[in-house]
């Protein structure tokens, strides 16, 4: 695989409605998608940083431009066998994974299509349907939260996760228990606590809950151990999880009972493999998070959720969830059972719809070899 082109646009997209983390609200994404060009396919990739430096430490503004200064010039018209192969390349550029991401998930969409196999089966999924739940931001209020999950629960998803921050946290999540006591229930915390916490976060074990999310730090594993050893609820490792051997240390501190792996964050299909097989080895969970990505980002999730350690429903829900239309085709759709249906199509499973994405670009910028 030659790389001839690279088109990285900025599109503008509007979420349907807001949504409230521990440190930040979204009303629109700014989200970047990258086209590659080799022996004639095209293939599509996201990155799926946020607008702001909240989640980690890239942005949008960062990621344009390490793509443009630093990882086009590492690999324009570069040949390679495999997509894995970008991983190694840019190797010497440290962190950025998300930016990294973004073209190596693209090339293996091409890997796909020149072998003539869906996307799920080059990277050894052994799913022909994943099961999916749905993340709920922050709400005004209780009641309008416990509307929120009594449609989500309507629409068939198998798990609620709940965001949750100091002053609506317990609370909430007992008026949930008590509405739905047998609900799959899990919460995400954002790094928005500490250690001093501690009598806070073991009030959730009452309330037999899949896990607590990234209750502490946002890089830190340590303090999770100690944290992981005075409770009853898992706790599950989001944002301080970048590589394999991340998931190494904070497995054997014993730092966490589930790992969530994005895509993004640990930059890319072939990292997001040997995290996942680390996990396997270990017999540690696995689930999909999400960036709030449009149809391109969702399908790479899909895919990887395929693989057999992907045991717990992710974050991959339907495109109308967040988005009046998406720049995919057919939009990502949940059945009343709350799977996706794995596409069998070749390379990515879906259409990118290019007149959709140009009338919603407000920069682009291409390269050739």
């Amino acid at each position: 695989m030659r790389i001839e082109t690279i088109t990285l646009r900025e599109l503008r997209m509007r979420l349907k409605a807001p949504f409230e983390t521990s440190s930040e609200v979204t009303f629109d994404r700014r989200i970047l998608l990258v086209e590659v060009g080799v022996d004639g396919l095209r293939g599509w990739g996201e990155i799926t940083t946020a607008e702001d430096p909240f989640y980690n430490a890239e942005t949008t503004d960062t990621a344009w431009h390490m793509t443009r200064d630093f990882i086009v010039p590492f690999i324009l018209g570069k040949t390679i066998e495999t997509a894995a192969e970008i991983a190694v390349l840019l190797e010497p550029i440290r962190g950025h994974e998300m930016a990294k991401a973004g073209i190596e998930n693209a090339l293996w969409d091409i890997e796909a299509q020149q072998k003539g196999v869906p996307l799920a089966t080059l990277l050894g999924g052994t799913r022909s349907e994943i099961p999916c739940g749905v993340s709920i931001g922050i709400q005004p209020s209780t009641s309008a939260l416990l509307e929120k999950i009594e449609c989500e629960l309507c629409a068939g998803y198998q798990r609620i996760k709940l965001k949750i921050k100091p002053g609506k946290d317990v609370q909430v999540v007992d008026e949930v228990r008590k509405q739905y006591p047998r609900t799959k229930l899990m919460v995400d915390a954002n790094s928005a606590y500490r250690l001093e916490d501690l009598d806070v976060l073991r009030a959730f074990d009452q309330y037999c809950l899949l896990m607590i999310e990234q209750p502490l730090a946002w890089d830190d594993i340590y303090q999770h151990s100690l944290l992981q050893a005075r409770l009853q609820t898992p706790i599950c490792l989001d944002e301080c999880i970048h590589h394999s051997s991340h998931a190494e240390a904070a497995i054997k501190l014993g730092a966490c009972g589930i790992i969530n792996i994005k895509l993004g964050r640990v930059g890319g299909h072939a990292r997001a493999r040997q995290v996942h097989d680390v996990c396997v080895q270990h017999s540690i969970p696995v689930w999909c998070g999400g960036m709030l990505e449009s149809g391109v980002g969702r399908a790479h999730n899909i895919a990887m959720s395929t693989l057999p350690g992907f045991s717990l429903p992710g974050d991959v829900s339907a495109s109308q969830r967040y988005w009046d239309e998406d720049v995919i085709e057919p939009e990502v759709d949940v059945s009343s059972a709350g799977t996706i249906r794995v596409p069998e199509k070749l390379g990515l499973g879906y259409e990118v719809r290019r007149k959709k994405v140009e009338s919603l670009t407000v920069r682009q910028q291409q390269w050739r070899a």
